[in-house]
This record gives C-alpha cells, structure tokens and sequence, in this order.
C-alpha cells in the first residue's frame, strides 16, 4: 500500500512526442495513476489507472485507454514521433501535395480515357468507359476479353506497335534526361519538383487532344510518353531531395514510406470519384474537356502552394542571390522563411546567371602573367574570375582584387548574420564542377 503522505505526489513526469506532460500518481490500492492527458489536436482527457498485475503481462488493456482517438491512424500515415521528427514545413506541404496528386489521379483518368478511344477500344461510348474503368483497376493494360474491341486481332496488333513505340521512346528520354540535368535537380529542387508537375499536365493534354486528330495519334502519344517519363525522373529525384529535407530524425526512409502511404490513399480516392465520374463525361467531349481544364488548373495551383509552403534552409543559387542583395543593401541576412518566398519558382533549361563553381584553370586565364595576378595578395583555398564582359572597362585582376578587399571585409559578418538566421552552413545546394587544384611549388597556397 502506497504511503497516504505520498498519494498526492508525482512520482515522475512524461509525455508523447511534443504533447503535453502528465503526472504519474501513486493510487491508494497500490496501482499507478495517471492525470489527465491534454493533446493539441483533439479532446481527451481523463485520469486512468494501472493495476500491478496488469504490468506483468506486457501490454495491459488500461495502458490503451491513454491512446488518443486518432493516434492510429496517425500512425498509419505520419511518420514516428510526428511533429518533432519532421521540418516544421511538412504539414502544409503534405497537404497540398495532397490535393494535387488528387487532381492529378482524376486528370489521369480522363487521359486514360482518351487514349483508350484513341487506339481503337469498343464501338459504343460506353464500352470506352468500362474500358477505362477495368485499365485503372487493373493497373495496366493488356488486352483481353474483358475490353470490347471492334477488331480483337487488328486491335491487339496496334496496341502491342504502340506500346513498343511508347516504351523505347520514354527509355531514351529517361536517360538523356537524367545525364543531361541530373546533376541540377538536388540544387533547385522545388523549381525542377514544379516543373515535373506542369509536364506532367501537358502529357496528359496531349493523351486527352490525340483522339481529335488520328493522324498523328501515334505521335502524339510517343511525345506524351516522352514527357511522362521527364517527369518520372525529375519527380522521382526531387521528392527524395525534399524527403531527405523534411526528415529530422535521420528517417529518411520513414517519412518516405509514409509519403508513399499518403500517395497510395489520394489514388485510391480518385479511383473511386473517377469510376463515378467517367460515365458522366464520355457522352459529352465538350463537358470532358472542362473538366480535364478545371482539374488541371486546381493541380498546377495546388502544386505551386505546396512547393511555395517549403522553407528549405540550405543555399542555392537562387537563395544565396536574395540573401546576398539583401545584405550588402541593407547590412541583414534574410532569414530561410523570409529567402524562400521570395525565391522564383521557375527554372529554365538553359542558365541565365554567370556563377560557375569549379571550373577547369583554363576557363579562367591562359597566360602565366594573368594567373599570378588572381593568384597574388591572398591566401584562400580559391580562385575568382570575373567575366570581362561584365565591366569591359576594368582589368580582370582589379576586378579581383577589390572583390577580394570586399569579402575580406564583409564575410565574417555575413556568416555570424547567416547562423544566427537558422541558415545552415555546413553545407550547401550549389552547383559546383569537380575541377580542383594543387599549387605544387607554393606549399603554403592549400589545395584549390
């Protein structure tokens, strides 16, 4: 039996996660007693208590009855010790990501839909439907009984030429793609994450405006397929370099098992409105089309809120520039919030800024004279170039030299100012080459 003195006294403190702490009580019969639980998002309280007999056998019934009403299907779709283990931005993120792999499940639908016309499947508009509605089940598409085809054989024939078709043009482009602009999409990921999205949409305009002309309805398809695989890869790519940002708790790989949960719960959604909604718009092209416009607008601006909802607090290019300007215009670092609302959200395929890491020596000078010149007067583990179009009216190595007066000056301070705005420092999203130097008869200049 517990002393009577002591029953009104924690004997110790916990909580759950970032949830409110509960006192640990001493019962009169001997039993431990908890208080009553608050949670931020839903109501419940309530004191409940543990017999000893109960903790003997490992998981006791009681202990359930702490569980707040929605902690299972948190755990189901959230990942581990949610919200402390991931970055603050991950909610809103979420959710918007949300909203538009729904828009993007029905506008998936209605493309799906117009290929199927497209190639040949059923006589009746309504045989187009269940079509439709037996491929997204299924998953894939192989022709079978259960499709009704005007010609079963000459169908099959064209179906299996197109897919033939399809495949090897969207494998090229996977790889030209992935060697061509791989190496960029760590570096601005929201921008290329934004882009993969917008593609997306296109393919899927192209797949809905096939059918409408059938002369080119088989390129028309290669070059949707062509785009869809640019956006398997720059999607792909660029959710792992957000997923490796929003996991706290080095688990990486359980806020992306959760994200693929979240994912497979929207598709299910819009496989359920879609199998609703396609009977109501293949009898009429013209209501197909509003709504395949209407569900692609609601994406792109779902797609834009949740790229714009991240505050991702590693520099690029692009943030290093606001960052930049805004400090040597009025002498304050911009906080990761404040840089990365401002940051442009569009990327383009070719670059349109000067900045170049890593370059090879000859990119930099060709003569012996020149190289002393932005070599002399320091001692930092690098080498600046100015490019003289820029200011034809000054010599390179001036250039550099007051460039170099001016960081010798300014850094220090700007990167106090970076820390203390909750900038990380320890690494970056620049671009850089893998061009380095050793200065072998000047063994006191370090490794370039």
């Amino acid at each position: 039996m517990a002393d009577a003195t002591n029953l009104n006294r924690p004997l110790c403190c916990e909580q759950f996660g970032s949830g409110a702490a509960r006192g640990c009580f001493a019962a009169a019969d001997g039993s431990l007693q908890w208080e009553a639980w608050g949670w931020r998002w839903w109501d419940f309280s309530g004191a409940f208590t543990v017999k000893p007999q109960r903790l003997a056998g490992g998981a006791g019934g009681a202990l359930g009855t702490a569980s707040p009403p929605l902690s299972s299907l948190i755990a189901v779709f959230l990942p581990q010790g949610f919200p402390d283990s991931v970055s603050p931005d991950y909610l809103p993120y979420q959710l918007w990501d949300s909203v538009q792999a729904f828009a993007s499940s029905l506008s998936g639908s209605l493309a799906t839909h117009a290929v199927l016309l497209g190639i040949g499947v059923g006589n009746a508009k309504a045989s187009v439907s269940a079509a439709t509605a037996t491929w997204l089940v299924k998953g894939d598409f192989q022709p079978s009984s259960q499709l009704s085809f005007s010609s079963p054989c000459i169908c099959h024939l064209r179906v299996h030429a197109f897919n033939s078709k399809q495949d090897s043009t969207g494998m090229l482009g996977r790889i030209i793609f992935a060697w061509w602009k791989g190496s960029k999409l760590d570096c601005n990921a929201k921008q290329w994450r934004l882009f993969a999205d917008i593609l997306n949409d296109v393919a899927m305009f192209l797949e809905i405006m096939a059918p409408i002309y059938p002369i080119f309805f088989t390129i028309t398809i290669c070059t949707s397929n062509l785009a869809k695989c640019i956006v398997s890869v720059a999607g792909g790519a660029t959710r792992a370099a957000l997923t490796m940002h929003q996991a706290r708790r080095n688990n990486m790989a359980d806020v992306s098992a959760k994200d693929s949960s979240q994912e497979t719960l929207v598709n299910l959604a819009g496989l359920l409105v879609s199998l609703l909604m396609l009977p109501l718009v293949s009898d009429c092209p013209g209501f197909s089309l509003g709504c395949f416009f209407f569900l692609t607008a609601l994406h792109i601006y779902a797609n834009y809120r949740a790229v714009r909802a991240l505050v991702i607090e590693t520099l690029n290019e692009g943030r290093l520039r606001l960052v930049l300007k805004h400090f040597l215009q009025r002498g304050e670092v911009l906080g990761p919030t404040s840089a990365n609302q401002m940051e442009p959200l569009w990327t383009g395929f070719w670059p349109s800024q000067s900045l170049s890491l890593g370059v090879p020596l000859h990119r930099l000078t060709s003569s012996v004279f020149d190289l002393q010149q932005l070599v002399e007067g320091h001692q930092e583990p690098y080498l600046l170039h100015w490019d003289l179009s820029q200011s034809p009216e000054k010599d390179n190595w001036v250039i550099v030299r007051d460039t170099h007066q001016v960081l010798d000056k300014l850094f220090p301070k700007f990167l106090k100012g970076l820390q203390d705005a909750g900038w990380k420092t320890e690494k970056h999203q620049l671009e850089v080459d893998e061009w380095r130097a050793t200065w072998l008869l000047s063994p006191e200049k370090k490794v370039l």
